[in-house]
């Protein structure tokens, strides 16, 4: 049986060592706990005015990954913190109709940090522009409140690996809040979707080897993935 195929779209980066100039990229990490999951990771690039119709024909699933911060713009404010990195006008269009289009489609979607960000914005939500205790380097437990099977988790208590300084202020009509950390910030979602769609705001890449539940979620994810591949 061959593998699902998950898209997830590439990142902007300034140079890489391996390209010498400007690349787009893919978390390492990330792209091999899709595949210890069972899924085909691939790679996309975000362009404007995307096809999705046409660019996700054999795609079982979307992940949004983690990368920069969004542009403030897009959920109707203007940059109010320093703290405030790398906005690429071009990633955040890309992201937005990519993740509108999976939803609207009934195509699996698991969001990751940026990933979970951009969709809150995308469905109305705003952010917090800079977090008065960041959660950089923070590995600390997430209580998860409801869908603990739907995720593929055998506990509602997970360790997770955070990186980030941002996080979801207003929710977004159609994201149901599931997990939060021990501070009470949103950690997990539901998303009103056709299909199978979550998200996170820790990254399940960065232990995935170590830590069965986060290997977990990515194997739920696959298999719905797989399950959509069967139906189309």
């Amino acid at each position: 049986m061959s593998r699902p195929r998950i898209a997830i779209l590439a990142r902007f980066a300034e140079n890489t060592s391996a390209t010498r100039y400007a690349a787009i990229v893919t978390a390492r990490r990330l792209a091999e706990g899709v595949w210890a999951a069972g899924g085909e990771p691939l790679s996309m690039l975000a362009v404007s005015g995307s096809d999705w119709a046409d660019r996700l024909r054999g795609i079982d699933g979307v992940l949004m990954p983690g990368g920069a911060d969004i542009n403030p713009k897009t959920y109707g404010q203007e940059i109010s913190s320093e703290h405030v990195y790398d906005v690429d006008d071009l990633a955040d269009e890309a992201d937005i109709s990519l993740v509108k289009y999976a939803l609207d489609n009934g195509i699996p979607v698991l969001a990751i940090c940026r990933g979970l960000q951009i969709t809150n914005a995308a469905l109305g939500g705003t952010l917090v522009q800079h977090m008065d205790a960041p959660h950089q380097h923070h590995v600390a437990p997430v209580t998860i409140e409801k869908y603990v099977d739907e995720l593929g988790l055998n506990s509602a208590t997970v360790e997770a690996s955070c990186y980030h300084h941002q996080m979801i202020d207003q929710v977004a009509p159609g994201l149901e809040v599931i997990g939060r950390s021990a501070e009470g910030h949103v950690e997990a979602v539901k998303i009103d979707a056709p299909a199978w769609a979550f998200g996170v705001q820790w990254h399940p890449e960065d232990n995935y080897d170590t830590n069965a539940p986060q290997l977990e979620l990515f194997k739920r994810f696959v298999s719905e993935a797989a399950t959509y591949a069967a139906k189309n």
